[in-house]
């Protein structure tokens, strides 16, 4: 029986019981950018500062029926000016989240890259899909399909750490994570079951907690019981994964799009590993996607408020 979205909402949800963030909205000079932030102010998620040309904002605003009336602005005259703003929030405390309005990606990273003025850490950044596809019985998260083309073995402890801290703000307290490549066997030829098999022997050695680790693992018996039996694989994680783990850029990107596009799923995405979440939206998301995607933000944003503080994290979402 096929299951009706519902992660989403769930989330959604889960983010409406804390209360609002502040968000940095860099340069949201398109309708989708400057609707989706405003709609995450009415649901109660974020207080957003919308950072840009003032003026060109309010009449953009206007002529969309979109009503800013309550949103704090910040005068930025460009792009970058308006990300070196949005960033220089975010590392003084004036905002616990960074949102990309219609300006591109490259300019918003630079700033968030900066060494002396960004947002970086010592954890590469990276970013993690979050899916709802109907026919799975989980939230699926997916990483990383947007930001390292070519992960090398140390990137990806990051990536899979970075993913299994998000899933656990998302109330998994214990992911299952599938590294992916195209077959289930060490292989010397393919270069990514090298890094799975040296990335699950460094869980084991504690340089990854928090999850439990398997790879390689091929698409199919990771997320399906039945083909790994057939395939006799004995693994906690074959048929069950909560994380993907794919090889590099242009693979996760391909398998994100075909979830999509071809099975239904609704998607939302965040970064993780620098100082504050960082919301990359994309002309192609939807109402429901950018909504999403903030809710995530706050749910990773009191996490580490929380964590910080020493309190509990909050169990969050998570649904079987």
């Amino acid at each position: 029986m096929q299951r009706h979205h519902h992660i989403f909402a769930s989330i959604i949800a889960a983010a409406k019981r804390f209360d609002p963030i502040a968000l940095a909205v860099v340069y949201p000079l398109s309708e989708v950018s400057l609707r989706g932030a405003v709609e995450a102010a009415v649901q109660g998620l974020v207080t957003p500062t919308l950072i840009g040309p003032v003026e060109q904002m309010t009449a953009f605003a206007s002529d969309h029926g979109i009503d800013i009336s309550s949103c704090a602005t910040a005068e930025a005259d460009t792009e970058e000016a308006a990300a070196s703003l949005g960033v220089e929030m975010c590392r003084t405390g004036k905002a616990e989240a960074l949102m990309k309005g219609s300006l591109h990606t490259d300019h918003l990273m630079h700033a968030v890259m900066q060494e002396a003025t960004g947002l970086r850490t010592h954890r590469r950044l990276s970013h993690v899909f979050i899916f709802d596809v109907p026919e799975y019985p989980r939230m699926l998260l997916i990483s990383d399909a947007a930001i390292n083309i070519y992960p090398t073995l140390t990137d990806k402890v990051d990536i899979v750490q970075n993913a299994i801290d998000l899933a656990h703000g998302l109330g998994v307290s214990d992911p299952k994570v599938a590294i992916l490549s195209a077959v289930e066997t060490v292989t010397p030829a393919l270069h990514a079951t090298i890094d799975a098999a040296a990335l699950c022997k460094m869980a084991e050695r504690g340089q990854i907690t928090g999850a439990t680790l398997d790879g390689p693992l091929a698409f199919d018996n990771a997320v399906n019981l039945r083909a790994a039996e057939i395939k006799h694989i004995q693994s906690p994680v074959a048929g069950n994964a909560d994380i993907l783990i794919v090889p590099d850029l242009e693979a996760g990107n391909m398998l994100a799009k075909q979830l999509e596009y071809f099975a239904e799923a609704d998607a939302a995405g965040i970064v993780m590993g620098a100082r504050v979440p960082i919301i990359l939206t994309s002309r192609a998301d939807s109402a429901k996607t950018r909504l999403a995607s903030c809710a995530v933000a706050v749910v990773v944003a009191h996490a580490r408020r929380q964590a910080a503080t020493g309190q509990p994290v909050p169990t969050g979402v998570h649904h079987e």
